[in-house]
């Protein structure tokens, strides 16, 4: 195929009237070589992303079409979207129309009037991203999406997410807009985002003296005089407003060609901006009306509607069509007609006064719902032109809204409150309308205004709308962290009669929730002990919340066993009955907290895929996160830092993404304490910082107990052990606190024993050592609890025969904790067999903090030695390199490994029980240690290195 340069216009053999009539690639060059470079690179198996942006007419749209071509005749595949004003309501229009995909706008209509959690993004950019994954396997793909200032929501959450996970592959975004076209901070934060993340970003500007003579050269076909010059500089270096001028003057005679030169004929200047008027002027009284009809459909529009609404036959248009055609304002775009640019287009809509293109937005809109079928198209117009009181165009924007809310929530609370602002308060739908606002501020996390919304449709609410207001209040105060006023007002739902099954089943589930939230134990007990004791009474959600809150409370209680009982029949009813849709899930990932606290991490990591598959299915975006950042926990008990942290980002992308900001502080905690243990103390504290800023509930899973004791430890870090000893009083003095605590995160035992050790307090020690030994006794069939109880007891009592026993832990780093200790003691006993034993046990700690990246305790560890007279310097022990196939973690590897045999992200996720996201996140730690763009570079270390992996098991 030759080198890609010659695909830049001059050089790719393209027709003398192409270039003339669009010479925007003049004065162009760096941007040239930026695209070419794309390209070339798509073809030796790498991406990339290239953000266009600039002033209407700089050239952006012509920029994507010569890229378009200059990939197609390189022999790529291409897809090519644009956003539009009147398509914006519709969910990922345009990048579906781009991949040939149908709308898929998944909406509950049977539960339409229920608040459940249920959220279909997930499943959308599931649906999105499969084909479009498949496809770039195959091979390079250049993907263009134009106009992306018209972008809906849910378009720049997948580019977002996407350009992310197929980072790895041949997949060329060039992604443009138009700046200046008013404030859209979520498209300004994804253009930082991606530039953060390494796209190309071009901001075009006007074209220099130098380009604007080329340019006149192309269009006139002769070297342009000075007044030619001085004319063309009414265009400010803008292009598409240089060729409009200059055509539309040659063709009126302005200029004379002779010798080679262009010059002017005398005749009057006009302004650059007036001559694109001009065009408009130029054409008779019906056509200018039939271009204003036309502009209010759109850019970009279909004949049949455009017939349709100025009453019409289609050959009746054919004279005015042609015309329009004819004087360069419209032309052919597939199956429809457009408007040549945004800025003719731009000039039609401005010369319709005001309230006549509100009335005629209220026409289109009004045409598109009788035809029935979905209301978004129509909701486009009606949003602008629906006045107050308008009861059937506020039912077409209701329609909308429920028809996107669960596939694009963000456009859905747009929807629904420009409904309820041109609402009186007296229409019979303003509570439902308001219903619906408030389920869709909820699921894009505007929690305080969705509460204050839910609470004034109470205020005035019928007795009929009232309970559906107030599960949804009860849902948004859980999420808000306040659980024990989403107790409250789930119970008063409760005390009413006539209430709904599904409502019923939904504040049962609320009261729950609470309550474990709150670990109110004496409440909590009684409700579910009645629940249980009367089961026909009651529904399937309210028997497994019970189940789930006994789950609970029985590692409050120290009975492992019967938390795993209450669990599996939890999921027994969950699995053949119906249930709140968020159960199921839920009670998997409590499972897997058991199962990981057990130490059980196979089975945890089952469980983790399990509810993940089930998250995904259910569209339960408020648990989206979730998986990720118990895997991270899981990877962080196995010892694997890399893969932990991997996980932690994951989890905080999706999060950050979907609005679960609660979550973004699990995740936050974790790569906290993941810094400590590397020895990034700075990085640690940064991150408790972030910690702190955030404000949003706990990650609700997780509770507080986790992230209190992570702060503890990155202050301990910092010298302030007696800081550290205050944020974890409660669970030092608090029974239950402390035994969830020690069974959950069975480290806690010995490093609280540590702790109250070095700062004085040893009956805190006593208390946590006596809970440590409590729960093994009344857990004899859990083996990993007796030896976090013996580390804990050695560490106090100076006991080596129990410090010799946890170096059975399955646990990595609580091994080499434990080998810590046990050097210490010994070290500090007279003797020289003591002394050669405490060195031993000293390097065994060394070598297992070397081991799984435990940096700042390896350099603790040599101290000690040091003490001893021992150094162990850095290069003996068998440290991981920053870079190359030996800096590779053993995950990191599996995943190479897969990607070199062939198998997509999608498909190597499945493989290891991890998300696509992490995978994709493996795949960039993977290329910057390698210093590798492709998988093709990717594959051809792995056949050099270990060919043995290329063999499919």
């Amino acid at each position: 195929m030759g080198d890609v340069s010659r695909y830049v216009p001059e050089a790719a053999g393209l027709p003398d009237s192409r270039i003339s009539s669009w010479p925007g690639w003049r004065g162009r060059t760096r941007e040239w070589e930026l695209l070419a470079g794309l390209i070339r690179a798509a073809r030796a198996g790498r991406g990339g992303v290239l953000l266009v942006e600039g002033q209407p007419g700089v050239g952006k749209s012509r920029m994507l079409d010569v890229a378009a071509t200059a990939a197609e005749e390189a022999g790529l595949d291409v897809a090519r979207g644009v956003a539009d004003e009147l398509t914006q309501l519709i969910p990922l229009a345009p990048l579906l129309s781009a991949l040939g995909e149908s709308s898929r706008t998944l909406s509950r209509r049977d539960n339409a009037n229920l608040p459940d959690p249920t959220d279909h993004r997930l499943l959308l950019l599931e649906h999105l991203q499969e084909p479009l994954e498949r496809r770039v396997a195959q091979g390079p793909l250049v993907l263009t999406l134009d106009d992306l200032h018209w972008a809906d929501p849910m378009t720049l959450l997948a580019l977002r997410s996407i350009t992310r996970d197929l980072a790895s592959y041949p997949l060329i975004w060039v992604l443009a807009r138009t700046s200046g076209s008013g404030d859209v901070p979520r498209l300004n934060r994804l253009f930082d985002v991606l530039e953060h993340d390494g796209a190309t970003r071009i901001r075009l500007q006007a074209l220099e003296e130098r380009a604007v003579a080329d340019v006149v050269t192309d269009v006139l076909g002769a070297a342009p005089d000075p007044d030619v010059l001085g004319l063309a500089a009414l265009a400010d270096g803008n292009p598409f407003l240089l060729v409009d001028l200059l055509e539309k003057l040659k063709s009126e005679g302005v200029f004379q060609v002779a010798d080679g030169h262009a010059r002017m004929v005398p005749a009057r200047l006009p302004q650059a901006r007036v001559v694109t008027q001009e065009r408009l002027e130029g054409v008779s009284a019906r056509t200018r009306h039939l271009l204003q009809g036309a502009a209010v459909l759109g850019r970009s529009f279909s004949v049949k509607d455009l017939a349709e609404m100025l009453g019409e036959s289609t050959s009746g248009l054919l004279p005015m069509l042609e015309e329009a055609m004819s004087a360069g304002i419209i032309e052919a775009a597939g199956d429809e007609l457009a408007f040549r640019h945004d800025l003719l287009w731009q000039a039609v809509v401005g010369t319709i006064p005001a309230p006549v293109r509100q009335a005629l937005h209220r026409d289109a809109g009004d045409m598109l719902l009788k035809r029935g079928g979905s209301a978004v198209p129509a909701a486009a117009h009606l949003i602008h032109g629906a006045g107050r009181g308008d009861a059937s165009a506020l039912l077409g924007l209701d329609q909308a809204a429920r028809e996107v809310l669960r596939s694009s929530p963000q456009t859905a609370a747009d929807l629904a409150q420009r409904a309820l602002e041109l609402s009186d308060l007296a229409d019979p739908e303003w509570h439902n309308r308001a219903a619906t606002a408030v389920d869709a501020l909820t699921a894009i996390g505007r929690l305080p205004e969705a509460a204050d919304l839910a609470r004034a449709a109470l205020s005035r609410a019928p007795p009929a709308q009232a309970p559906r207001l107030r599960c949804a209040l009860a849902y948004i105060l859980l999420l808000s962290g306040r659980p024990a006023d989403a107790v409250a007002e789930a119970e008063s739902l409760l005390t009413q009669r006539e209430i709904s099954d599904d409502l019923r089943g939904i504040a049962e589930w609320a009261v729950f929730w609470g309550l474990i939230c709150l670990n109110d134990f004496g409440k909590g007990r009684l409700r579910a002990g009645a629940v249980l004791a009367d089961r026909e009474r009651h529904s399937d959600a309210a028997v497994v919340g019970a189940l789930l809150l006994l789950a609970r409370f029985a590692i409050v209680d120290g009975r492992v066993a019967d938390s795993f009982a209450h669990l599996q029949e939890a999921l027994q009813i969950a699995d053949g009955g119906t249930v709140e849709a968020i159960q199921r899930p839920y009670a998997r990932l409590l499972l897997s907290l058991n199962y990981r606290a057990m130490r059980q991490f196979e089975a945890a990591d089952i469980a983790i895929q399990a509810a993940e598959e089930e998250i995904k299915a259910l569209g339960l975006t408020v648990l989206a996160a979730q998986p990720a950042l118990f895997r991270s926990v899981l990877r962080l008990a196995a010892g694997r830092l890399d893969d932990a942290a991997a996980e932690a980002q994951a989890g905080l992308m999706i999060a950050d993404e979907l609005g679960t900001q609660g979550f973004v502080r699990v995740g936050v905690s974790m790569l906290a304490l993941i810094a400590m243990r590397r020895g990034d103390i700075e990085a640690a504290v940064h991150h408790i910082e972030r910690y702190h800023s955030i404000h949003a509930a706990p990650g609700m899973l997780f509770g507080s107990v986790w992230e209190r004791w992570v702060i503890a430890a990155v202050t301990e870090a910092q010298g302030d052990p007696e800081q550290a000893m205050d944020i974890l009083h409660a669970i030092y003095t608090d029974k239950e606190e402390r035994r969830w605590a020690l069974i959950t995160t069975p480290l806690m035992a010995a490093w609280m024993t540590r702790l109250a050790l070095a700062t004085a307090n040893r009956p805190y020690a006593q208390t946590i050592v006596d809970t440590a030994e409590s729960l093994a006794k009344n857990n004899p069939d859990f083996p990993v609890i007796a030896t976090t109880a013996a580390h804990a007891r050695g560490i106090l009592h100076k006991d080596p025969g129990a410090l010799a026993s946890t170096a059975d832990q399955p646990e990595p780093w609580a091994r080499a904790s434990g080998a810590e200790d046990l050097g210490v003691l010994l070290a500090a006993t007279p003797g020289a067999s003591a002394r050669e034993q405490a060195i031993k046990s000293l390097d065994q700690a060394l070598d297992g903090y070397l081991c799984i990246g435990a940096l700042r305790d390896a350099a603790r560890v040599r101290a000690r030695l040091r003490a001893l007279g021992v150094r162990r310097r850095h290069w003996d022990q068998s440290q991981r390199p920053a870079f190359g196939w030996d800096s590779l973690t053993d995950t990191e590897r599996a995943v190479a490994g897969l990607i070199a045999r062939g198998l997509t992200n999608r498909q190597a996720a499945a493989r290891m029980f991890l998300s696509p996201h992490t995978v994709s996140t493996h795949l960039r730690r993977i290329f910057a240690k390698l210093d590798i763009a492709s998988r093709v570079e990717l594959a051809c270390i792995v056949a050099d290195e270990s060919p043995a992996m290329l063999r499919d098991s």
